[in-house]
C-alpha cells in the first residue's frame, strides 16, 4: 500500500486534475453536454495511449540514444521544475478550439498527459515496476475523468479563485518533486561514476 501511494501521488500531482479543470471548462463552455462528454472520452483515451506507449518504449528509446536513467532523472527534473515554475508564475486562460480535435490536443496531451506526467511515469517505472506504475497512472486517469465529468459543479463550488489556488499548491508540490528528481539523478550519476571499473 505504501509503495502504491508513493507511485500514485507523484502522478496525481503531475496530472493536476483540479488545476487543469478551469482550462477544460474554458475550452468546452460553449459546447453541449453531449459534445463535452465526447471530448472528455477522446481526451482520456488519448492521454492513456500516449502514457502507456511512452511508459513501455521510454527505456528502449533511452537505450538507443545511450541515455541513462540518471540522465533522464536530472533532465526530467529540470523540465518539471521549469513547468511548475511557469505555472506558478502565470495562469493561461483557454480559448475556443475545434471540437473535433480538442479532446486529443490540447486536452488529452499536453494538459492531461504532458511532459510532467511522462517524465514522472518513466522514473516511477524504474523505482516501482510496471504494475504499480500502470495502475497508478490508470487510477489517476479515472480521477481526471470524474473531475472533468462533474466540471461544471466542481467549478461552481470552488470558484475561480479556489481552482487557481489549488493549482498553485499542486505546482509547488511538483516543484519539490522536481528538485527531488534532480537530486536523485545527481546522486545516481556520482555513484555510477565511482562504480565504473577502469
Amino acid at each position: 500500500m505504501k509503495e502504491f501511494l508513493l507511485a500514485f501521488i507523484p502522478i496525481f500531482v503531475a496530472m493536476d486534475a483540479l488545476g487543469v479543470l478551469p482550462m477544460f471548462i474554458s475550452f468546452t463552455e460553449h459546447l453541449s453536454k453531449r459534445e463535452r462528454q465526447k471530448i472528455l472520452t477522446q481526451s482520456i483515451i488519448t492521454a492513456f495511449l500516449i502514457g502507456i506507449a511512452f511508459l513501455f518504449l521510454g527505456r528502449w528509446i533511452f537505450k538507443i540514444l545511450g541515455v541513462l536513467v540518471a540522465d533522464f532523472k536530472i533532465a526530467g527534473g529540470l523540465v518539471l521544475l521549469a513547468i511548475s515554475l511557469r505555472d506558478l508564475l502565470q495562469y493561461d486562460k483557454g480559448h475556443k478550439l475545434s471540437k473535433d480535435t480538442m479532446g486529443a490536443v490540447p486536452i488529452g496531451t499536453p494538459l492531461i498527459t504532458g511532459p510532467a506526467v511522462l517524465t514522472t511515469i518513466v522514473i516511477l517505472l524504474d523505482s516501482y515496476g510496471p504494475l504499480l506504475t500502470v495502475s497508478s497512472f490508470v487510477l489517476n486517469l479515472m480521477i481526471v475523468w470524474v473531475t472533468f465529468f462533474f466540471a461544471v459543479s466542481i467549478s461552481s463550488f470552488l470558484g475561480k479563485a479556489g481552482s487557481k489556488a489549488i493549482s498553485k499548491i499542486a505546482h509547488l508540490m511538483l516543484a519539490a518533486i522536481a528538485v527531488m528528481m534532480i537530486r536523485k539523478g545527481i546522486v545516481d550519476t556520482v555513484v555510477n561514476f565511482f562504480n565504473v571499473k577502469p
